[in-house]
Order: structure tokens, then sequence, then C-alpha cells
């Protein structure tokens, strides 16, 4: 049986003159408040990417600004290579949907090679994932149905004065992960302005930057286990914030790291 992510990640090659274009389609267990979940979307262009005929090596680094939702239904994923070199690839990439440009954005490919290697970070310390109960977000935020959520800190039940969110994850139903899930889980934080007011609060993502630094055979041992994600905010203010995050698998590897660009409003008090 196919997962419901695979589906809402697919892509079939549309026959163009210029360019490599692909086309894609909302999927409803991905919704979100307004359009589609942004880190579905991203998903769908690293699968895209991926599927390149010319593609060099694994993700690296993947931008996208979402400049207008997207509204349900198909939507078009231009792919532009600007340049391959020896160890890694640049590629510019555009959605269209309706006669409009909704998303922008660049990503970076390459060959991983055996250097010397460190991590300064350090995984954060959490209790076993079966001590810690599954979290819900509420019937109309669709897509978070789809990530068993254990929160450790910083679940969505109260105003706090630190906007750090940390906890398991995981695909639901479990699938193992690979890239494509991998960049939707670094979306999978809500809004921490949501954290520092608790509650929710009209509020959107403007650009998504995710690091790959897993291998892919990093993402193939660790399979379909939870892993351990964990998100700030920097600074709010003037309608926008930023926010910070981290994936960590097992044995304490660094998997991906995500900064993000938010539009929020007040709510009216």
């Amino acid at each position: 049986m196919t997962h419901v992510f695979d589906e809402a990640t697919a892509v079939a090659r549309i026959d163009e003159i210029d360019g490599h274009v692909v086309r894609a389609t909302t999927h409803p267990a991905y919704n979100n408040m307004v359009g589609p979940f942004g880190g579905v979307t991203a998903a769908t262009v690293v699968r895209a990417l991926q599927e390149h005929p010319e593609v060099l090596g694994e993700p690296l680094a993947l931008t996208i600004n979402y400049a207008a939702p997207i509204a349900e239904g198909e939507w078009d994923l231009a792919l532009v290579l600007i340049r391959t070199n020896r160890t890694n690839q640049h590629w510019t990439f555009t959605i269209d949907q309706n006669g409009g440009v909704v998303a922008t954005g660049t990503a970076v490919f390459g060959v991983r090679r055996d250097t010397w290697a460190d991590t300064e970070d350090h995984a954060p310390d959490l209790p076993p994932v079966d001590d810690v109960p599954a979290s819900d977000f509420p019937e109309f935020i669709a897509w978070a149905r789809n990530y068993d959520k254990r929160f450790v800190v910083g679940g969505l039940d109260a105003a706090s004065d630190d906007s750090t969110s940390t906890l398991w994850l995981r695909d639901e139903p479990a699938r193992a992960i690979d890239y494509p899930s991998l960049t939707s889980m670094t979306d999978a934080f809500f809004p921490r302005v949501f954290l520092r007011h608790g509650t929710y609060m009209p509020a959107g993502t403007i650009s998504l930057t995710t690091y790959f630094h897993a291998t892919r055979d990093e993402l193939a041992a660790q399979g379909a286990g939870h892993v351990r994600a964990t998100a700030r905010g920097s600074r709010f203010g003037n309608g926008h914030f930023d926010q910070y995050g981290q994936i960590w698998g097992d044995g304490d590897r660094l998997l991906a790291t995500t900064h993000q660009l938010v539009y929020y409003k007040d709510v009216p008090q």
C-alpha cells in the first residue's frame, strides 16, 4: 500500500519544449489552515529534483520562498539546472499555479566525501519515546495527523516566555525516512509565536531553508524510528520572526537543520 506521504509528493513529467517541468497535486491529508502544509510542498520539490535525469549526488540545501498560498489542485514545478561542478550542483525552481507564480527557490545537490568531521551542537536529552504521550493538534490542521508528535518541552498548552519546543517526531503511519520526508519534518514545528502567546494566531512561513547533513546511508540506518526535533525563535516583532530547528537521529547524528522566516498578525485583544 502506498504511504500517504508518497501520494502527496508524487510528480509527473510534463512534456515541455523549454526546460524540465513536472506537475504535482495537493493532497487533502496535508492541508494546513490556509493551503497545503509548506513542508510537503518543499518535500515535493526535493523528490522532483531527485528524479531529474541530470541530478548529481544528494540534497545539501534547499530554500523555498512561499510567494502566495497554493490553492487545492494541480501545480507546476519548473526546474532549472544552473551549474554542475565536480562535487556540487546548483538549481533554481519556480512553482506556478493558475497562471501565476506562487513559490520560488534554490537548491544545492552534491557528492559527499570522506573528510574530517565533528558536530559542535548536542542532541537534546529526552526520556524514552514510549514514556512520552502523543499530542494532537486541532482537527482543522490536517497535516499534523500525519505525524506522531510527543512533546517533552513546549507543547501548545499555555503561553511561555521561552519559544523552545523539543519532541519525538515520526511519520504516522511509520515510514522509513528519506530526503523528502526529512525535508517535510523540518517544517513540522508550529510557528513559535503560537507558543509565546499560548494560542493559534494568523501566521505563515515566508521562506524556509533546510540544510541536509545526513548521508543516504545514515537515513537508511535510521529507518522508520522516531527522530528528536527541537526548534526555537530568535526575535519577534514588526509582523515577522525567524525560527531555527534541528532534527537528530539515532546515535546523536544531526540529520538536518532549518531556518525560516515567518509572517504573523496579532490577535485582537
